[in-house]
């Protein structure tokens, strides 16, 4: 699931390449949704690591058994760091932010992830200064999430804590995807498949522990689970993890990245269209707009890349 590009080599079809799109754009915009669903009734860090478990069993299985070769033990090392950034981390804390914020905010926060790349490369990992443009979108993104998370404007059932406890972990849960993104070209990795394989595997792996020492569960609560949260973590696993991913990782390889970076701002309206529709999820008129100038940010970010 990470950002790996490569330069395109031969013009796909238009029906493949929008099929694909719109695979990536529908199926990650709704697992912000599954995801509330999941984990409304069972404790978010133990879904999460039964979800990745799962997932990368199957994921690195079918690798193996198409004839990938066996990963050596530097990119299992290798790719197991990435996954503790993108999943453990990553993917942990947004799965429990989403306890205290609408999944639509947290899918526009998500979606901000350009803002964070742009900084990081910027200020450690490049040290590249971004074009006018690019920089125009960061300050514009930066005044969108402002407008979003303005504590007397958020809408809920908690209170303004609650709030700022959800957008903190999604925050810092960006942070850790943007440094595994970044991460990624660095390291030694296999094969995009068996590579995202082990990423599941290790990132649920150290969630696990985790989870059993922080929430009330056992390594056989999964199966006091409510079957919602059953069906929701099942179509996790084959429509957010497996299929979603196959899409993703064939647009890497024969999409241009503009065209790629595009689920950026479509996963967020995508998953506030869906929470509002079918979570009951509530935005305040300034939410609303900051929703709008947040992605407005984005756009101009990608637009400014060089």
């Amino acid at each position: 699931m990470q950002a790996i590009t490569s330069p395109v080599t031969t013009t796909p079809s238009r029906v493949t390449l929008w099929g694909n799109l719109i695979s990536v754009y529908i199926l990650w915009g709704s697992t912000y949704l599954f995801i509330h669903f999941m984990t409304e009734r069972m404790p978010p860090l133990y879904m999460v690591s039964v979800r990745y478990l799962i997932a990368g069993s199957i994921l690195y299985s079918f690798a193996r058994l198409t004839g990938t070769p066996s990963p050596t033990r530097l990119e299992w090392r290798s790719a197991g760091i990435i996954g503790v950034l993108l999943l453990t981390i990553a993917n942990g804390c947004l799965s429990m932010g989403i306890q205290y914020i609408p999944s639509g905010m947290a899918a526009l926060l998500g979606g901000l992830l350009p803002v964070y790349l742009l900084t990081l490369n910027w200020v450690s990992f490049g040290k590249k200064r971004p074009s006018n443009l690019a920089l125009a979108g960061l300050m514009v993104g930066l005044i969108g999430i402002y407008l979003l998370i303005k504590p007397d404007k958020l809408q809920g059932t908690g209170g303004i804590d609650s709030k700022l406890i959800g957008v903190g972990l999604v925050a810092f849960g960006n942070f850790a995807w943007a440094i595994g993104t970044l991460l990624t070209p660095r390291l030694a990795l296999p094969s995009a498949t068996i590579s995202s394989g082990i990423q599941m595997i290790v990132g649920g792996l150290v969630l696990l522990p985790i989870s059993l020492v922080m929430e009330p569960v056992t390594l056989l609560s999964i199966f006091d689970a409510p079957a919602k949260a059953i069906g929701s973590m099942i179509y996790l696993v084959i429509f957010g993890s497996i299929i979603g991913f196959s899409s993703y990782s064939w647009l890497a390889r024969n999409a241009a990245p503009q065209l790629l970076s595009t689920y950026a701002f479509m996963n967020p309206v995508v998953a506030m269209l869906l929470g509002t529709m079918f979570a009951g999820e509530i935005f305040s008129s300034q939410s609303f707009i900051g929703a709008i100038v947040a992605l407005v940010g984005v756009i101009l970010i990608t637009l400014g890349r060089k």
